[in-house]
């Protein structure tokens, strides 16, 4: 069977590796991305999985042995259960709050505005408050100056889907990092969101992986300042 032109993984900088996959929300097409850290004992940390298949589970074994499978949000856990099943010694981490919503699936760990030991060495997080129904955290990657963003923006410059292009311009999200609507009316305190986000604010960030859209390789701390300054 030959090899889907969506499983092999890109190299981004030293230790980091993304996964970009076919993705579908109510008609829109707006892609998916797995990134896949090496941690400092050679580990991987893998954040967001997408949808699971055996090509994408050797090209990931490929890179080393997987210590963690990360739902970074509330939304973002659809394709866990299959990777949790293919690597029963990682640990599934998530928000407080997915137990509630999948009951059914393993959850080793949540997450806090605590690093864990296993990945503080070279990973920050934050959890963006003021959002309860997506919980999302965010992630900094040090050594390489790279964000991971979730569902809080995306960062579309090409899109062959007409529908998906006048979405994102009436979301005022085309060619720009931003948040779409739907992210700004799940802002229930806009006051936490926007002292989470200052506190991002003072990582030194360059490049931002985002799930939906195209990776900035550059300017991000910029890029992310603007993105929430109506804020």
């Amino acid at each position: 069977m030959p090899t889907p032109p969506d499983t092999a993984p890109r190299k981004l900088a030293d230790d980091v590796h993304v996964f970009d996959a076919a993705f579908s929300m109510g008609g829109l097409d707006l892609g998916g991305r797995m990134t896949v850290l090496r941690l400092p004992d050679g580990g991987l940390w893998v954040h967001s999985p997408v949808a699971f298949t055996p090509e994408r589970r050797a090209a990931v074994e490929a890179l080393g042995k997987v210590r963690f499978l990360v739902a970074p949000n509330l939304f973002h856990h659809v394709h866990l259960p299959d990777w949790a099943a293919a690597f029963p010694d990682a640990r599934v981490v998530a928000p407080s709050g997915l137990r509630v919503k999948q009951p059914a699936l393993r959850i080793d760990q949540e997450l806090d505005d605590t690093p864990d030991p296993a990945w503080a060495p070279v990973l920050e997080q934050m959890h963006i408050r003021g959002m309860p129904r997506v919980n999302e955290f965010l992630f900094f990657h040090r050594p390489s100056r790279t964000l991971l963003i979730t569902d809080l923006a995306f960062h579309f410059h090409h899109a062959d889907s007409l529908l998906l292009r006048l979405y994102l311009k009436a979301n005022r999200a085309w060619k720009r990092l931003a948040p779409t609507v739907l992210e700004r009316l799940l802002m229930k305190d806009k006051e936490a969101a926007r002292a989470s986000i200052q506190r991002a604010l003072k990582w030194d960030v360059e490049r931002i992986v985002v799930c939906h859209g195209e990776v900035l390789e550059h300017g991000g701390q910029k890029a992310f300042h603007d993105a929430f300054a109506w804020l």
